[in-house]
C-alpha cells in the first residue's frame, strides 16, 4: 500500500479530555478504532499524547482524496464498531471539534527523517519534514465539524523550536 497517497487530505484532530481520562481513550482507540477506520479507507498516521497538556489527545488521519474522505467517514461512523463504542469514547471527551482539514505543501509524514521526537508547529519551519495548509474546500462530512477560522500552516519536524509543541507517540502511532 502506498501510504504517501494518504497525505492528500489530512485531519489534525486535537481532543480535550476530561481530567485523567486520556489513557482510557487511547486504550479504547488503539484497541477498537484503528483497523476499522483503515478498513473504511482512512489511514491513521499518528496518535499522540501532548506532554505539556495531560488532558489532550492528538491524532492524524489521512485520505487519498477529498471524495475518499467522505466515503471513509460515512462507512466508519455508520458502522457497527463506532455504534458499539461511541458512547464510551465520547464520555472521555470535553471537546472533539478542534479539527483542521489540511492539504500537503511538503509531503513527508510517511517517511520522516531518521531520529526521534515529533514536533508540531502552526508556522512554517525550515526543519519540517512535512508541511500542510488549510484545505479551502467546504467540509464534505459536516457531521464532524472542522475549524474555519484559518488559514493555518502546520509543520511537522524532528527539531524543537520556540513555536513547536512536542508530541509523544502512543504505542500504535506510525509517526514516531
Amino acid at each position: 500500500m502506498d501510504f504517501s497517497s494518504f497525505e492528500t487530505v489530512l485531519e489534525l484532530r486535537r481532543y480535550t479530555l476530561h481530567p485523567g481520562r486520556r489513557d482510557e481513550l487511547i486504550a479504547l482507540f488503539e484497541r477498537e478504532f484503528v483497523e476499522p477506520q483503515e478498513a473504511s479507507g482512512a489511514h491513521l498516521f499518528g496518535l499522540f499524547r501532548v506532554p505539556s497538556s495531560p488532558d489532550e489527545f492528538v491524532w492524524l488521519r489521512g485520505f487519498r482524496s477529498f471524495e475518499a474522505r467522505a466515503a471513509a467517514l460515512s462507512s466508519f461512523y455508520s458502522g457497527p464498531v463506532w455504534r458499539r463504542f461511541r458512547d464510551a469514547a465520547n464520555a472521555t471527551m470535553v471537546d472533539s471539534d478542534n479539527v483542521l482539514l489540511l492539504r500537503p505543501v511538503l509531503r513527508g509524514l510517511t517517511s520522516p527523517p531518521p531520529g526521534s521526537g515529533v514536533y508540531v508547529s502552526f508556522a512554517a519551519s525550515p526543519s519540517a519534514f512535512a508541511v500542510f495548509e488549510t484545505e479551502p474546500s467546504e467540509n464534505n462530512f459536516p457531521q464532524l465539524p472542522v475549524r474555519t477560522d484559518g488559514p493555518f500552516t502546520v509543520s511537522f519536524s524532528r527539531v524543537s523550536s520556540a513555536s513547536a509543541e512536542a508530541l509523544e507517540p502512543t504505542s500504535r502511532s506510525l509517526l514516531r
